[in-house]
C-alpha cells in the first residue's frame, strides 16, 4: 500500500474530529465534494454537507496513485445504518500541499 500525501493523511485525521475548522481549512474556497450522488461546491456547501454527516472513524485499507488523482479505500465505522462499511473510495482528484479542490466519495 502506498503512503498517501500529507494533505490526504490530514484529511482522514481531521474528518473524524468534532472540531471541524481545521478540517474545513483543508479545502480550497472553490472546492467541490461529491458524496452520495450530491455535489457540494464551495466551503459553505461543504460545511452544510458535513453538518448532516455523522462522525465516523476511518481505517485506510488501500492507497492508489492514478492519472486521475489519489484513490484511498477505507472502512468507515460510526453511528449509521450498515456500519462498518468497507470499500468506500475517496477520490482526491485535484489537490496540492495546501488544499483539496476536488473530492469524490463513492464505493
Amino acid at each position: 500500500m502506498n503512503t498517501p500525501p500529507d494533505i490526504i493523511r490530514r484529511y482522514f485525521a481531521l474528518a473524524g474530529q468534532p472540531d471541524k475548522d481545521p478540517y474545513f481549512a483543508l479545502f480550497a474556497d472553490d472546492a467541490v465534494v461529491e458524496d452520495e450522488g450530491r455535489t457540494h461546491r464551495g466551503i459553505a456547501e461543504i460545511r452544510a454537507w458535513r453538518r448532516e454527516t455523522p462522525l465516523v472513524s476511518y481505517e485506510i485499507t488501500d492507497v492508489e496513485n492514478t492519472p486521475a488523482g489519489t484513490v484511498v479505500t477505507a472502512t468507515i465505522s460510526g453511528d449509521f445504518p450498515g456500519s462498518p462499511f468497507a470499500g468506500l473510495r475517496f477520490r482526491f482528484e485535484d489537490y496540492d500541499d495546501r488544499h483539496i479542490r476536488r473530492l469524490r466519495i463513492a464505493p
